[in-house]
């Protein structure tokens, strides 16, 4: 068990510079191993990526990431797929200013990562201000040897 811990700990602060300070809880099952922790360290880098894709309105990121049948459900309950969502970025029409992640936990099953943590964002889209707290939930399926992202979901919280 103390093995395991330590484990835990070396995979925590290896993943700690990627982050800049941002808290990444990991919940190992029984039997922790090594294929397991180098899928959690690809999973927290994808999440890494991934903000700073949306920093940085990469549209080309979305392409390589997203699966075909990506869904993402926007905080006023809107339904998002690929396609707009890269359209999004491209057009500019969506722009993150900043972005804080916390409180980042990531749970595996298999070829399937569930990733739920919380981001303080400053942005805006067409013009009308979204800054503030948000939690979110995004999945990811491992094909072919690649992580894409096939769900997301962010809620809005005080």
């Amino acid at each position: 068990m103390i093995n395991k811990c330590l484990v835990l700990l070396f995979c925590v602060l290896a993943a700690a510079p990627a982050f800049c300070a941002q808290h990444v809880a990991l919940h190992p099952r029984a039997g922790f191993d090594s294929a397991e922790q180098e899928t959690i360290r690809q999973i927290v880098d994808m999440e890494r990526q991934a903000k700073e894709a949306s920093l940085r309105r990469d549209a080309e990121f979305s392409l390589r990431t997203l699966a075909e049948d990506y869904v993402a459900i926007t905080p006023l309950g809107q339904v998002t797929t690929k396609s707009e969502t890269v359209s999004a970025r491209r057009s500019g029409q969506l722009r993150y200013e900043s972005m804080n992640v916390t409180d980042m936990v990531v749970r595996l099953y298999g070829d399937t990562a569930v990733v739920t943590a919380r981001a303080d964002v400053k942005g805006h889209q067409l013009g009308e201000d979204f800054s503030g707290p948000y939690r979110y939930t995004r999945v990811w399926v491992r094909r072919n040897g690649h992580w894409q992202a096939v769900s997301y979901q962010a809620t809005v919280t005080q």
